[in-house]
């Protein structure tokens, strides 16, 4: 079926509607950050840098180290904007744009988020790395894609139970990494972690500045849900959508975090680049062994 202009948005240049990114200006194997500072902290390990483009938060280069290519990418910050470029990236691979048909053959793209995140839990130390083995969606995105096949509903309504979840708050959500792609950054500086993907910086991570909030002790809450032996383990903003979007559409996603704030402790970094620079090494190293 042949996808109208309303739903295949391209640019007059026919390129994709807001990453601004022609196919041939991707790589399969993709980084994502939030802040579209963080993209040239990133390719300058590049070899050399073959695309550079940027429109509203979305910032893209594209480039080599040795054989490999690679793209940065910005996301911006929350999973409304995963929507965004989840389905972008997969257009731009599995979409033709002539044609406006879904391509026979489908391309799998390796998704690796490299982010900054708060632990919730007091004995994970500031600078620590973190790769989310699960995370829970406090959000809504995934509930508006037929996606009950990809999530883990056991989980969820342990969750729900536990915190004793507002219903008029969004139903969560829960999603795994893949465990294949995982391997590659597994090692003795990772944390394996399960981790909630919030729908706001404030009160939605239960922070108070001057709005009380609905639940006073849904962090607390959050930090002493066990299911199995698992406990949510840190907070941030996007990686339950790309690991939802990511399996619904068939590609690879795993998430990286560097741990600037302790929660529990009330903690922040005093070098938030440097810690976040040593996260990004470590990530590509692990990328370029194979």
């Amino acid at each position: 079926m042949q996808l109208t202009a309303s739903e295949l948005v391209l640019n007059a240049d026919n390129s994709v509607y807001h990453l601004n990114l022609h196919p041939e200006e991707l790589a399969t194997t993709i980084i994502t950050v939030g802040d579209p500072e963080r993209v040239p902290l990133i390719s300058r390990y590049f070899d050399t840098l073959e695309v550079s483009k940027i429109k509203r938060e979305f910032c893209t280069h594209t480039g080599r180290i040795g054989k490999k290519w690679i793209t940065v990418i910005s996301t911006g910050i929350g999973t409304d904007n995963i929507d965004i470029v989840l389905n972008e990236l997969d257009a731009l691979v599995n979409i033709d744009f002539n044609s406006r048909m879904v391509k026979k053959e489908k391309t799998q793209l390796d998704i690796i988020r490299i982010g900054t995140s708060g632990a919730i839990q007091p004995n994970i130390p500031l600078h620590s790395f973190i790769m989310s083995d699960y995370a829970i969606g406090l959000d809504s995105l995934l509930h508006f894609y037929d996606s009950e096949h990809v999530q883990h509903p056991a989980i969820q309504q342990a969750f729900l139970a536990h915190c004793n979840w507002l219903k008029d708050k969004s139903t969560p959500y829960v999603v795994r990494c893949d465990e294949e792609l995982a391997k590659k950054f597994t090692g003795k500086q990772m944390i394996s972690g399960f981790t909630a993907t919030n729908v706001g910086f404030y009160g939605p991570q239960g922070r108070v500045l001057r709005l009380p909030l609905q639940d006073a002790e849904m962090n607390q809450k959050i930090g002493s849900f066990d299911y199995q032996g698992m406990q949510i383990t840190n907070m941030e903003m996007e990686t339950a959508g790309i690991y939802g979007l990511a399996k619904l559409l068939g590609h690879r996603a795993v998430s990286l975090n560097c741990i600037l704030a302790n929660r529990t402790t009330g903690e922040f970094s005093k070098d938030p680049q440097k810690a976040t620079q040593n996260l990004v090494t470590y990530a590509l190293e692990r990328i370029l062994e194979n």
